[in-house]
């Protein structure tokens, strides 16, 4: 989703610092032999959750939802050299294509691969994370950050992508639309917890920055 006119959104792109080889390579591959490809994130993004991570510089980052990878080699671009991102996917068939570019890039020793829900998953991770980036399935947002706050270290940072969900947050409300009530709760969670401060971001479908004080 664009909220700004095409060709000042063009600008911005145009002014903005340009996509990787390797992410342009991993983008092709993607919409040639992934089905759903538009969950990739795009370069515009990419390049804000690159920069965010380099001014962040986290030793340990946690992403929920790693799809083709594209977010997770982004966010690998601030990392400090001893540190470690672990991802979690539910999708099996994603797994060696992920690794494929995760070991192109030179953060493959880095990167951590967790197959499964990550209901399940985050509470067996013995880790405090310094980011985390929550672009997984929608339904459970207010789940994970439940899951994720208390190991958030003090001053770390979550990113939750979607959170403007097409514009649907604003329209009248299907009952049978699960993932825009939850995002609704979620995004109202966010600016109420006493425990971290937040800004939505109205870039691409929205992007919140919340920082745990």
């Amino acid at each position: 989703m664009y909220f700004l006119p095409e060709k000042l959104d063009d600008y911005v792109v145009a002014h903005s610092q340009d996509e990787p080889e390797l992410l342009q390579q991993l983008t092709r591959e993607t919409y040639q032999k992934i089905l759903q490809p538009i969950m990739l994130s795009e370069p515009y993004q990419g390049r804000v959750l690159s920069m965010i991570s380099k001014l962040i510089r986290p030793k340990t980052i946690l992403e929920l939802g790693t799809f083709t990878g594209y977010a997770t080699l982004c966010l690998a671009e601030g990392i400090q050299s001893e540190g470690e991102i672990h991802t979690i996917d539910v999708n099996e068939e994603l797994v060696d294509f992920q690794r494929k570019y995760f070991d192109k890039s030179e953060f493959g020793h880095q990167i951590h691969q967790h197959l499964g829900s990550a209901i399940d998953i985050i509470s067996t991770l013995n880790k405090t994370f310094d980011l985390v980036f929550i672009d997984a399935d929608k339904p459970n947002y207010v789940n994970y950050f439940h899951l994720i706050i208390e190991k958030l270290n003090p001053g770390g940072i979550i990113l939750s992508d979607n959170v403007l969900w097409h514009g649907k947050v604003i329209e009248p409300i299907n009952d049978k639309d699960m993932s825009t009530k939850s995002l609704l709760e979620f995004n109202t969670l966010l600016k109420n917890d006493n425990r971290i401060e937040t800004v939505l971001l109205p870039i691409r479908d929205g992007l919140t920055i919340s920082r745990k004080k």
